[in-house]
């Protein structure tokens, strides 16, 4: 089995040639398939985790943490942390990674215009991710002219912020320095962006916390609108497995989801002991103090949807098909830079169907006695 220098590699050069977003024709990820088949069956080793340090991964972290997976059945080594959601959807699709939180749209492109074997179990989170500002902007409306950094173009950050730009009059432009009017939208790392808006290179980014959190706590950047307060309770990221993980070892998916669900469940009641963990055991490198925030932020008496309690990270397994089915129809009207010629002729349900299999959290959250809440999907227009 290639080191992981080895498939990271490989992974770059096909990067190189192309982006995930335009990586090959359909079918193409079954032609590395088979180099990893053997070793991703969660059999005969640890089970390996793929993560970025956001306040969203903490039910994969805490799983692992308090030895939950593995009290479950389904071992897994310390979890790897990636800078940037190219490189973590690279190392997953290849089988470098065998579970990972994933945002959202992406799997949705990652499935649907590549073919790749990619399925979500369920969600890890919900809410968790806010517009922030730079010194001396307090308005959107003073963003034109400026660039604001998201961390992928299929992501939620940028759906949501594509929406409050054109709500407040403004028209998001790629590639391109922004006129009177405009807002530059630009990729950036998580990992980059507190210290790109300290530093003036950007006016503002739309990324989950404790990136936020931790630009508040410096004094770089104020939140001006928490994502929960534009979309309720929507799940940016996902958790996923590869296909072949199901098909070989449904027993292992069985344990997976048992242990998430557990560790939603625990970190739900204990917020402060799961920033301290995170922290203390290496998983997030931010101060603790911004991880407490994100996991506990005050209400936000001033938001525009008070009542949904954006200001929330929730911990919500189900991935409801009225929630895809929404985003799939959202993803139509963003503007991104790469190929979107898969979302022409989708179908919303059938979008869900490819992409979800709940099998499996629908019977981890009956064997815990948690019932699935209703869902009603609410976005400002």
């Amino acid at each position: 089995m290639p080191d992981r220098r080895t498939v990271l590699q490989n992974a770059a050069r096909i990067g190189a040639a192309a982006t995930v977003g335009g990586l090959a024709v359909r079918g193409g990820w079954q032609a590395l398939a088979p180099q990893r088949a053997d070793a991703a069956t969660g059999l005969g080793r640890e089970l390996r985790i793929g993560y970025l340090p956001i306040t969203d991964a903490t039910a994969l972290l805490i799983a692992h943490d308090r030895g939950l997976w593995a009290e479950a059945g389904a071992p897994t080594a310390k979890p790897v942390l990636f800078r940037s959601w190219d490189a973590l959807a690279q190392a997953f699709v290849v089988g470098e990674v065998d579970v990972v939180h994933l945002l959202m749209p992406l799997a949705l492109q990652l499935r649907l215009a590549t073919n790749a074997p990619v399925k979500v179990l369920g969600w890890g989170h919900t809410n968790g991710s806010a517009l922030v500002l730079g010194a001396g902007i307090s308005d959107v409306g003073q963003l034109g002219g400026a660039t604001v950094a998201v961390p992928y173009w299929w992501s939620v950050h940028s759906i949501l912020t594509q929406r409050i730009l054109t709500s407040a009059g403004l028209t998001p432009v790629i590639g391109r320095g922004a006129r009177p009017g405009e807002v530059q939208l630009v990729v950036m790392a998580p990992a980059e962006m507190v210290s790109a808006l300290a530093a003036g290179q950007i006016a503002g980014f739309a990324v989950a916390d404790p990136f936020n959190a931790a630009a508040e706590i410096q004094g770089i950047g104020t939140v001006h609108r928490l994502l929960g307060d534009v979309w309720r309770d929507h799940a940016c990221c996902a958790v996923a497995v590869r296909q072949d993980l199901i098909d070989r070892h449904p027993d292992t998916v069985h344990a997976l989801a048992d242990g998430l669900v557990a560790a939603q469940g625990w970190a739900d009641a204990h917020r402060d002991e799961a920033a301290e963990r995170l922290s203390a055991g290496g998983y997030l490198p931010q101060p603790v103090g911004a991880i407490k925030r994100a996991l506990s932020r005050p209400a936000d008496p001033g938001a525009e949807h008070a009542h949904w309690h954006g200001e929330k990270l929730g911990f919500s397994a189900f991935p409801h098909a009225a929630y895809t089915e929404r985003l799939v129809q959202l993803m139509a009207g963003t503007v991104v830079d790469g190929d979107r010629s898969f979302l022409d002729q989708v179908d919303p349900a059938e979008a869900h169907r490819q992409l979800v299999e709940d099998t499996f959290i629908t019977a981890a959250l009956q064997r815990a006695g948690v019932a699935v809440p209703d869902r009603v999907e609410e976005v400002s227009e």
